[in-house]
Order: C-alpha cells, then sequence, then structure tokens
C-alpha cells in the first residue's frame, strides 16, 4: 500500500492462485503488504465460490458459523474517493450485512465494497502484544489506514466473554478494537496482532 498523500488507494485484491510458496532455499515471490484478498460488495450476496476460495475460516462466531478477516472501504460523500480503510470482521451468518466494524464506539454493519483477506496460516501467524506495539522484528499485514492517511491499521485478535474475535489495531490506538454484540471493545494488554512468519534461514 502507498501511504503517500493523494495516492492511499487500498490495492486491488490480488488472488492467491498465482502464488505458491517456494521450495526452500529459493527466494519468494514479493508478498503484497495486506495479503491476497477477494473484493466483495455488500449488496451481493457471497457465494460458495466466494468462500471456496476463502478457505477454511480462522476464527467462529457463538454458534460456530465462520468467521473471516476483512477490511471494509469507507468512502467519501462524493462516492469516488476511499476515506478510510478499516479491518473488519466477515460472516456470511450475520445481518444486516457480512462485513462488521470496530468504529466510534459501536458495531458498525458496513455497507458497500469490502474485502476479504485469505488467510494463510504457511505466511502468516498471530504474534502477542499489547498496547499498540508492533512487536520487534515483526512485519504485521496491512488491514487499511485511518482518515488521516498516516495512520496504519492492521488485524488484531482479542477475547471478548472469552470468544476469540478479530478486529484491528494500530501504534495510535494503543490497543485493539473489536466488534461484538452490538459494541466496539478495547483490549489494551494480551491480544494478538497478524503479521508475516519469518523466513527460515538456511
Amino acid at each position: 500500500m502507498n501511504y503517500e498523500k493523494g495516492q492511499h488507494e487500498f490495492p486491488a485484491p490480488q488472488h492467491s492462485q498465482d502464488f505458491s510458496a517456494p521450495p526452500p532455499g529459493y527466494a519468494a515471490t514479493p508478498l503484497p503488504s495486506s495479503g491476497f484478498r477477494i473484493a466483495l460488495n455488500s449488496e451481493v450476496k457471497m457465494t460458495k465460490h466466494d468462500l471456496e476460495r476463502a478457505g477454511p475460516a480462522p476464527f467462529a462466531d457463538l454458534d460456530h458459523s465462520p468467521i473471516y478477516l476483512g477490511s471494509a472501504i469507507f468512502m467519501r460523500d462524493d462516492g469516488v474517493t476511499q476515506k478510510s480503510v478499516q479491518p473488519c470482521k466477515i460472516g456470511p451468518h450475520l445481518h444486516p450485512t457480512p462485513a462488521m466494524v470496530a468504529y466510534g464506539g459501536r458495531e458498525i454493519a458496513h455497507h458497500g465494497r469490502y474485502d476479504l483477506l485469505l488467510f494463510d496460516h504457511t505466511t502468516m501467524e498471530w504474534v502477542r502484544t499489547s498496547h499498540g506495539h508492533i512487536p520487534e522484528g515483526r512485519t504485521p499485514i496491512e488491514g487499511g489506514y485511518e482518515e488521516n492517511v498516516h495512520d496504519k491499521l492492521y488485524h488484531a485478535a482479542a477475547r471478548v466473554n472469552n470468544l476469540l474475535v478479530p478486529g484491528k489495531t494500530g501504534r495510535h490506538l494503543g490497543a485493539a478494537h473489536v466488534s461484538f454484540g452490538g459494541g466496539e471493545h478495547t483490549i489494551q494488554e494480551n491480544y494478538d496482532i497478524l503479521c508475516w512468519k519469518i523466513a527460515p534461514k538456511y
């Protein structure tokens, strides 16, 4: 993602089928900073094909329904320019839209475009952190940015009532923010941030 002023459009999703892990000892194709994604829209129902492409869901709701990681694209009033991109949770069973965002103290149903992150356990892993810190030596998967463009947002996971819920974090937030039960929950300590795995040295 390019965060320079005027060039901060969330990138067009790149499909995972074009990438395969290289054999040990060979240089990997550089991964996009925000990972591979499927572009979706709240106006169009998720299809069986979308879910097959998404693979196994990394989270589950209280009723065991699958929950995926995603980013919701917030548009300005002109309907053309991106305002911000907020990490979110995605559930085909959720209503009124599949994408839910922790925003402004509430759990907001997102209308419009959202991108489902293809979670790949071979290249990504959750790393414990607190207070908005980026774990030393780690590179988090970029999940979006705030309206001011410069404050980056990353995918987070934290427990609410003993349920692991995906959400967002950032240095400026000083915590993880997740949406659940209609509200935005702030967890300052002992939550996880999604990072790229460190490549083994041979």
